[in-house]
């Protein structure tokens, strides 16, 4: 077998193959063979064929499958022959393949050649300070109050602003029953509140709007829209007052001062969280930085397709058809490229670094890792094991903990200030 490796880049490699004549015709002669036992061709017996009709009849079939089999082994031997190690399965192309002459191929892949990460003493971080000023707390416990609302029903008069009301709606020919409508919110169509105002419990009104031309929903924008309403009930949100009172209803607290105490504490926990995400989040900026050559474009491209793939299961969560949701996809790749370049860098500098220090991940760090998403998804970590097993998963588990343990080497050995 001939080969040739051309670099294209620091990390692309185009490897040309050429498989001898006489391997191909053996190959050919093996799966025209097996073609011959399964064929059922006209005036023949079951495996009796002669094997050039089955080569003439089967042709493109067995070329397919002969460059199937021989492709793949040979791309494996010639990259252990020139100890090069392929970071993404290559992409073949050019293909050449025919009985009584060599096959010949190119095979383009990515590589990752050695590097040095650097000094990461000279890594230079700040810590933001994990503090929570009075007015956040203020703002915590009011949101707790918004929350803890009730709505009382309104009797004796008609609507005003902020009204809660239980409506029928007509909207041209699409009706709705018991249509909760809070006046003045921003999902009200324009114009809308102010047709409702001094309606009384069992009235009914007619009325058009005229939707702006520059309405956020593009369907509705310019258009006339013929509403029926019929008024049900009106409500009034009434906040609690804020008093020890308040404080007892939401958990196991004395008094408001015990709340707004533990308020402040979740806040401060957040606020070292956040913190903590800040300087990790630096530190592999810094990392990516440091990667002497741009990452391999297939790296990229997969980050790209795993970010898209998250994305899209965020938005099946929230029941919304990523098909439907009127997203420019092709401009929402182009929007993640950058951060995915960034993350792979990262990723290839922290493998490194592992590989340099001998960064190990043990059994025990396994299982632990293990055991901690099992207890996330209330599955058993048998289960967890086995299903990982069954998808190839370990691996990629044991790569994301030797990072992890990467991650808390670069931030032992960097300069962090606090600020």
């Amino acid at each position: 077998m001939k080969t040739d490796l051309v670099e294209v880049n620091d990390t692309r490699k185009n490897l040309k193959v050429e498989i001898p004549s006489d391997i191909v015709d053996a190959q050919i002669d093996r799966v025209a063979r097996d073609y011959s036992r399964k064929a059922r061709i006209p005036g023949f017996r079951p495996g009796k064929a002669p094997a050039r009709v089955i080569k003439q009849r089967f042709k493109d079939q067995i070329l397919h499958d002969v460059a199937h089999a021989l492709i793949p082994r040979a791309v494996d031997d010639a990259l252990q022959e020139r100890g090069v190690e392929a970071v993404d399965t290559p992409d073949i192309r050019d293909v050449n393949v025919g009985e009584g002459q060599a096959l010949t191929f190119t095979a383009s892949f990515d590589t990752l050649p050695p590097f040095e990460p650097g000094d990461l003493s000279t890594i230079a971080l700040r810590r933001p300070a994990a503090t929570v000023d009075p007015q956040a707390v203020d703002l915590a416990v009011e949101r707790l109050r918004e929350r803890a609302a009730r709505y009382e029903p309104v009797e004796g008069r008609g609507v005003i602003e902020a009204d809660t009301l239980t409506i029928d709606l007509t909207r041209n020919k699409d009706a709705h029953q018991d249509v909760t409508v809070e006046l003045g919110s921003k999902a009200n169509p324009p114009g809308f509140d102010e047709k409702l105002m001094a309606m009384e419990p069992g009235q009914t009104r007619e009325f058009t709007l005229t939707y702006p031309a520059d309405y956020a929903i593009t369907e509705m924008a310019g258009q006339a829209v013929q509403y029926t309403v019929t008024l049900k009930a009106i409500k009034r949100r009434v906040l609690p007052a804020l008093d020890d009172d308040f404080a007892k209803d939401l958990g196991d607290f004395d008094t408001l001062d015990a709340l707004r105490a533990r308020v402040r504490e979740d806040l401060e926990h957040e606020a070292r969280h956040t913190a903590e995400r800040d300087v990790r989040a630096e530190l592999l900026k810094q990392l990516a930085a440091r990667l002497p050559f741009d990452a391999p474009a297939s790296l990229v491209e997969r980050e790209v397709d795993r970010r898209i793939e998250e994305f899209a299961h965020r938005l099946i969560d929230q029941n919304i058809d990523p098909r439907e949701a009127g997203i420019d996809w092709s401009a929402f790749r182009d929007s993640q490229k950058e951060a995915a370049r960034e993350a792979v860098a990262s990723a290839i500098v922290l493998d490194e670094l592992a590989r340099r220090e001998n960064v190990e991940v043990t059994e025990s760090d396994m299982e632990a890792e293990i055991a901690r998403y099992a207890e996330r998804t209330g599955r058993t970590p048998v289960a967890v094991r086995a299903a990982l097993e069954k998808e190839g998963g370990l691996s990629r588990v044991q790569a994301g903990l030797r990072r992890e343990k990467s991650i808390d080497l670069a931030m032992a050995r960097a300069t962090i200030a606090q600020e």
